[in-house]
This record gives C-alpha cells, structure tokens and sequence, in this order.
C-alpha cells in the first residue's frame, strides 16, 4: 500500500508524530504555520505540487475558535488539489452540544460548523470522509452537505480495554442523555450490559447542579463515571459526590473530550476521585494533565490511524 501523507495542526503535532512512529506506511505532510503582522494566517504547504498524486489525511483540532479560519484554509487547499485521496480527523466536534434552539434568535452553532466543513469541494473517489469521535448528538450527521461523508467512532474501546485492569466495575451515567448515548457502547450485541450499570438524573437550580441516583444501586462498588465530555467538570463532580453518598467505595470518571476550559481540569485534583481518564481527542488539555494524578490520557491514536489507513 502507498504511504499516505497526514498534515496535522499544530496543537496535534504529538499525535501526528506518535501515529508516524506507530505505523511506517503513514508519512507526515509539513505546513508552516505563520502569520502576518496584522495577525492573519501566512501559510505555506510543503509539497503541495504533489497531492494530486497521493492519499492525504488532516488531523485537526478545531477546539479553539481563533484556529478554524487558518485550518479550514488548509483544508480547502488541500481538496482543492484534488488528492488521489482526502481524508478528514476531526476527533473533537466543537459545538456538538448547540446542535439545536429551543429559542428564536439563538444560534444552532454545530450546524453552522457542519456548513462550513460542507463547503469543502469533493475530493478523491467520492464526498470527503469526516471521522468524529463521540459526538455529543448522534443526528449532527445530518447537518452535513454531500461534501461531506460522516464517519462516527468511540473512545470508549480505550476505556474498556483499561477497565479490564481494574477488576470489578460498576458503569455510571450522569444523566439519561449519557446514558442513551453510551448504553449500546457498553452492552453486548444482545443488549445486555457488559457492567452493571448506574443512572443518575441531573437537575439545574441556577448555577448548581443536583445529581440523583435513579437505577441502579453503587453501594460497595468501584463506579466509573462515563460521559462523552467535560467542560467546567460541575455535573462529573457532583455525580462523584452521589455516588460516594450513595455507599461507592471507589469513584472515577470517563470522558472522551476533556475540554475543562479555564484550567477547570484543576477541580479534579483534590476533588476524591480514583482516576480520571480522558483521551486526546483535546490535544491541549491532554497535554496539560497528563502528569497530574488522577488523570491518566488514554490515547486515540490507534483509533486514528485506522481512520487514515483502513477506516
């Protein structure tokens, strides 16, 4: 097999070359990343007179609004050359959690996303394949244009395969939500639960979140917490604190997206959990926690290199 060329964004250089090392047949593409004095992107491709023949992937990280403009710019070089191939990695979906209004005048920003992705002109053997990890909607697929060809994947094969290192395991959601997008996730293909499983139901009174045990039962359990991200960690520590009060012995938490926004990754560290584990798929965060217990990165790089590779 031809060696496929994979560009990347700077905030997932570690990643890039993490996936290089791991599998010889993935060659990495260089960008310079620049800027002009008045702050707008001066960018340069590296052997761009060579894409049209060659399989190409992007690896980007669109979880910081002032790098969409200057990524998508790259994108849409790159598509515009016509490759042999185009592949898209997109393992944070930003703004999947606007993906609907319940208002006029509030903006449904993940469709606003999918538009400008869908703006991509096709690109190799058909529309551009688009590889998300967990997103937080499952009918985002639908925002796309037919550009665009959705190809959802989960980190909770990672989680799993770590919890087979932890012995007993009780599996808990922090809300319905949770648990309706994760249920299948970890069930076997009769719909039974490979763990035993925990619903809690999540209310809001202004700022503070209540966290209640409605199914399921944590007492003397090792609880793992799982959801599909973390912004300021209120709703996963709250939950930490139900189970504990509900008779948990030991209480850690899931999320494939550690978003944790204003240092909000700070409020684990004391806050009594077992573990916390996020994956990658927020290169900065990731980067961030990786040396502070209790957090422990559980990489997607594998995961992505079958994206780029295979599918």
């Amino acid at each position: 097999m031809d060696k496929r060329l994979l560009f990347h964004c700077p905030q997932a250089m570690t990643i890039a070359r993490q996936m290089a090392e791991l599998d010889g047949r993935i060659e990495l593409g260089v960008v310079d990343w620049k800027r002009f004095p008045d702050a707008w992107p001066n960018i340069m491709i590296r052997g761009f007179d060579d894409l049209r023949n060659r399989d190409v992937a992007y690896l980007a990280s669109l979880d910081s609004p002032e790098t969409v403009f200057e990524q998508w710019s790259v994108m849409l070089a790159i598509a515009e050359a016509r490759p042999k191939s185009f592949r898209l990695l997109l393992p944070y979906f930003p703004t999947g959690t606007m993906e609907r209004i319940d208002m006029e005048g509030q903006v449904a920003t993940a469709s606003t996303l999918a538009r400008l992705l869908s703006a991509l002109p096709p690109s190799g053997p058909g529309p551009i394949p688009l590889y998300m990890w967990d997103v937080h909607a499952l009918p985002i697929r639908h925002y796309f244009g037919a550009n665009i060809a959705p190809r959802f994947k989960t980190g909770t094969k990672v989680l799993k395969a770590r919890l087979e290192q932890e012995g007993d395991v009780t599996v808990a959601f922090p809300d319905e939500g949770a648990w309706k997008r994760f249920k299948v996730l970890f069930s076997d293909d009769q719909g039974k639960p490979l763990f035993p499983f925990v619903i809690c139901r999540k209310q809001r009174h202004g700022d503070k979140r209540i966290v209640t045990v409605i199914e399921g039962d944590p007492a003397g359990k090792n609880v793992v917490i799982v959801d599909d991200l973390v912004h300021s960690g209120g709703t996963t520590i709250e939950c930490m604190h139900a189970m504990k009060a509900a008779g948990a012995v030991k209480v850690s938490a899931f999320a494939t997206h550690g978003v944790m926004e204003k240092d909000a990754w700070k409020r684990f560290l004391n806050a009594g959990f077992y573990r916390v584990w996020i994956t990658d798929s927020c290169p900065v965060t990731a980067g961030l926690v990786k040396d502070q217990p209790p957090f422990e990165v559980l990489s997607l790089v594998k995961s992505m290199i079958n994206a780029v590779m295979d599918g």
